[in-house]
């Protein structure tokens, strides 16, 4: 990695940035201060208002998805981005004002949508208070006459008329009254009571007595004459709702446009970004940044060709970001590597044992050929129809070579979609056939031959693990930390084959127990010599190098999780013998050959879809947990060049990817 210095003038920044925001070769310097003699710009102003524009056409599309969905295929997020002319962008500035205007509209017409839904609530809430009261002929807040006061209200549980008589007559013996029950419940009971309106106070303070209050929102109408002017207006509501979803459908013929608007206000935010970052005067301004060594001389060409600059590389130094190279069979898994931390300039780029690894004990777990092999079709297939950028075409090709593993693992353990061939060959011919008889190959049952795989298991486990301690040497003697190389890891090595010999001689090979034995005690006593010297005194010394012993029940513990190697092979093969076994419940009538084709494809669909995340989960957990946690640091900064970072086109001729 290289740091880069680029001086050019004033006048000619649009171009220079736009030409590298399109290349895509330089990580810019971020948070430092200018240099004397030179200013930045302050574009806040300038980025809150692109940030803006972008969150409103994003939000304009969600509801376009959700008034009119886009159809698309289930294949559809393969597809990389569209490609447009570099002079399209002046096209999508120029109408982005208008765009933007379209955006304004739908995201008014959903407030008036919500709004609508909210009074619809709050009708549908008074037509429920309404209900009780719909026998009442008189309105709610009837006043009281000349000689007689209108007492209109609710008690809070069942009345019926000779209850309420005697409440009302036991609280008050000489009041007048006479009632009207209108609704009765549980809980509720609507009534309307009339008395001399000299009387009106005893009748209150009785009604009280017993809960009476008045009703919330008395109105001036009739309850059903209320009702009725509600219900017009939940229609009215209901019409006004769908003119708005009718013209919001009607604006999705500009969806298109929406996205290219808002992938122009996402560059446009990344440019005044950088513009930020810019050291400048009245006439030149300068960029600072990181690019990778090979891409030097493509950056002095380009700059050479539009525009006088003057281009700088240094030694990048330590805080330079890190940029992951690989080949074509490493770089897949780099998205692996990323997810879990970027080196640091103190590491080793792990993606290249980590890709090997992860397709191997990938292809062990999933160990189906026939998997496999569809794995194979159909990335290629989607390879080669959508022409996936680069991040979708990395996963799709981590999954075919991970499909190449499978199809190996499959044949090795003699399954193709289970025991299909098998099954198959006995339903047409009515001869019992094993896969090992019709394979032309040895090959290995994960439930008959379980011990010898998982004896192979933890093998390939103390490969996996001896390994990532040989890269945690290499980073020791790297760094020249001799002792730690040598003391801490290179011992600890050769105690671990000095047991993989002897547990080798006692399966079989008496002359190998003395040969490991004699490397397991010495590395012991090299260990218990050497792991305390931090401490003071013999002493110390020696109790913790005795204790430093005791980490190899980590590493037993490391090893035994390789069993999951065995574990999700046999889980994978087991589920698919038991659908072909379903399948083939009903033999080879017409009726059965229907039903062994449907349980057949749904069945096998079901095992790759629960086997293929199951695979996928655990062989990322032995590289994070295993074999990482050996020798990876981590903790590098990324390379992240100025760049598009557009969602929804890209640019012809662009570096991005």
């Amino acid at each position: 990695m290289k740091s880069v210095r680029i001086i050019a003038l004033r006048q000619d920044r649009k171009r220079v940035l736009e030409h590298i925001q399109d290349s895509a070769l330089i990580h810019v310097k971020k948070g430092a201060k200018a240099e004397d003699g030179f200013k930045r710009l302050d574009t806040s102003a300038q980025l809150k208002q692109f940030e803006r524009n972008a969150e409103l056409t994003e939000q304009a599309l969600k509801i376009l998805g959700k008034a009119a969905p886009e159809k698309k295929g289930m294949l559809s997020s393969f597809r990389g981005r569209k490609e447009i002319d570099p002079d399209e962008i002046g096209r999508i500035a120029a109408d982005s004002a208008r765009i933007i205007g379209i955006c304004q509209r739908i995201c008014a017409l959903d407030k008036q949508r919500t709004d609508y839904a909210a009074e619809q609530v709050r009708i549908k809430t008074s037509l429920a208070q309404l209900e009780p009261w719909k026998k009442l002929d008189i309105p709610l807040n009837t006043k009281d006459t000349a000689t007689t006061a209108v007492l209109i209200g609710t008690l809070p549980k069942m009345f019926d008329d000779v209850a309420l008589a005697q409440s009302l007559a036991g609280e008050c013996p000489e009041l007048i009254f006479e009632f009207e029950i209108l609704y009765s419940s549980s809980n509720l009971t609507c009534i309307t009571l009339f008395t001399p309106k000299k009387q009106r106070e005893q009748a209150e303070k009785a009604l009280r007595t017993i809960g009476f209050s008045q009703p919330l929102n008395p109105t001036s109408r009739t309850p059903v004459l209320k009702a009725q002017r509600q219900l017009q207006k939940s229609e009215e509501l209901i019409k006004k709702d769908e003119e708005a979803k009718q013209e919001i459908i009607s604006l999705a013929e500009y969806r298109e446009r929406i996205c290219e608007t808002q992938d122009y206000f996402v560059l446009r935010s990344e440019k005044y970004k950088v513009i930020s970052e810019l050291d400048q005067t009245k006439h030149i301004f300068v960029l600072n940044g990181y690019i990778p060594e090979e891409d030097c001389p493509k950056l002095e060409a380009m700059c050479s060709k539009i525009a006088t600059c003057v281009v700088e590389f240094e030694d990048a130094g330590e805080d330079a970001p890190v940029k992951l190279k690989n080949n074509r069979f490493a770089s897949p898994a780099e998205s692996i590597v990323t997810m879990y931390s970027t080196p640091s300039h103190g590491d080793i780029d792990p993606t290249p044992l980590l890709a090997f690894f992860f397709y191997f004990f990938f292809g062990m777990m999933f160990s189906d050929a026939g998997y496999g092999l569809l794995m194979i079709i159909a990335t290629a297939i989607a390879l080669k129809v959508f022409k996936p950028d680069k991040r979708m075409r990395n996963n799709l090709k981590l999954f075919q070579y991970c499909g190449v593993a499978t199809v190996f693992w499959g044949l090795i353990f003699g399954s193709i979609f289970g025991d299909a061939p098998a099954m198959f060959y006995k339903m047409f011919t009515g001869n019992e056939i094993t896969m090992k008889e019709l394979l032309p190959w040895y090959t290995l049952d994960t439930q008959k031959d379980a011990l010898m795989i998982m004896i192979m298991s933890i093998a390939l486990g103390l490969v996996h693990i001896l390994v990532g301690m040989g890269c945690k040497f290499y980073v020791c003697i790297k760094s020249k930390r001799y002792a730690e190389a040598f003391f801490d890891t290179g011992l600890w090595m050769l105690l671990l084959v000095g047991f993989a010999v002897l547990a080798v001689g006692i399966a079989g090979f008496p002359v190998l127990v003395t040969v490991g034995a004699v490397i397991a005690i010495a590395c012991a006593a090299g260990l218990i010599l050497t792991q305390g010297r931090s401490k003071k005194g013999i002493f110390g010394k020696l109790i913790g190098g005795v204790a430093s012993l005791y980490d190899i029940t980590s590493y037993i513990s490391d090893l035994l999780s390789y069993s999951r190697l065995l574990a999700l092979g046999l889980t994978t093969g087991v589920m698919a013998q038991v659908f072909n076994m379903l399948s083939n419940l009903f033999g080879t009538s017409f009726i059965g050959i229907i039903f062994m084709i449907v349980i057949f494809l749904a069945g096998h669909a079901i095992t790759i879809g629960l086997n293929a995340l199951g695979s996928y989960v655990h062989t990322m957990r032995l590289q994070y947990v295993e074999m990482f946690s050996k020798f990876y640091e981590g903790g590098g900064k990324p390379f992240e060049p100025f760049s598009t970072k557009s969602k929804y086109f890209k640019t012809k001729g662009s570096n991005e990817e």
